[in-house]
């Protein structure tokens, strides 16, 4: 392991310095160094380059199952232990998540609507229950919130919409939206968190109109709507905590590109046999 090491870090310091450093002599990793590399060494670091790959392309978000899925997918033989230990030697780990934080606050005066989900989030179907909710995102040019809509089934991001306003208007929009890509039959439940914004007479009016049932999760429960923040910490973990966006429509522009790019179609989810939402549908759609 130690001559292993030297000869990974051989361009960034000198041998004679490691040797001191881990108590070993230049003589033993030069014999070590030039004798002829075993077939499973070989094979261990071809390995290893294609886990970084995966680490890199996928936002250092993947533990070692769905990293091990990946190379499986991209026809890659190897086993899930060897990755494991791969990426252990290799000090590859996944991004660490953060707390959540609420964002929204409830309506003074107004009853909130019934928790229907009371923590089941799982349905049958598409269209038969969405979970939405409301982060922010912190640009040099001041917070730009996001509203966002998905389905329970799949877990895909229906609806979303960004603004630098925390207003009835920004869930309005991302209800908007999945009302346009999904045409749920009556009855579909919309659950969220007690936010003014999900129960302005606007936004409850429009449910209504759709033949949608509100819920709501009780005041201060995040555990009520986990999927939706699971979905924003994955965000945040992701792509928010290591970016620094100068403007808003910088923003904008990365949250796009992680939602309708990467968490919709490449991420894969643990919940969902470790294929993304949109395969996910696609494979329902034809079973």
């Amino acid at each position: 392991m130690k001559y292993a090491f030297m000869r990974a870090h051989q361009d960034q310091f000198k041998v004679s310095r490691m040797c001191r450093a881990l108590e070993t002599s230049r003589s033993g990793y030069y014999s070590w160094h030039n004798r002829k590399e075993s077939k499973r060494s070989e094979e261990n670091r071809t390995v290893l380059v294609q886990i970084k790959k995966v680490h890199e392309e996928n936002r250092e978000a993947y533990g070692a199952i769905k990293t091990w899925r990946e190379l499986k997918a991209q026809g890659i033989e190897c086993g899930r232990h060897r990755v494991v230990r791969l990426r252990r030697q290799a000090g590859i780990e996944a991004r660490r998540k953060r707390r959540f934080r609420i964002t929204t606050q409830s309506r003074a005066g107004v009853i909130a609507a019934e928790n229907k989900l009371n923590q089941s989030f799982e349905v049958g179907a598409l269209d038969r229950a969405w979970v939405g909710d409301i982060t922010f995102i912190a640009t040099a040019s001041g917070w730009l919130y996001l509203a966002v809509l998905l389905d329970l089934y799949s877990r895909r991001v229906v609806g979303w919409a960004m603004s630098e306003r925390i207003n009835q208007q920004l869930v309005l929009d991302a209800l908007i939206m999945a009302l346009g890509q999904c045409r749920p039959q009556p009855g579909l439940i919309h659950h969220t968190d007690q936010g003014r914004q999900y129960s302005s007479t606007a936004y409850v009016e429009m449910l209504k109109k759709q033949g949608m049932v509100q819920s709501m999760s009780r005041r201060g429960n995040c555990y009520d709507n986990a999927v939706a923040e699971s979905f924003f910490s994955s965000l945040k973990n992701e792509l928010v905590n290591h970016s620094s966006f100068k403007t808003r429509d910088e923003a904008r522009t990365a949250v796009f590109e992680y939602i309708e790019v990467f968490y919709n179609r490449q991420r894969r989810h643990q919940s969902l046999d470790y294929i993304s939402p949109v395969d996910y549908e696609r494979s329902m759609a034809v079973a």
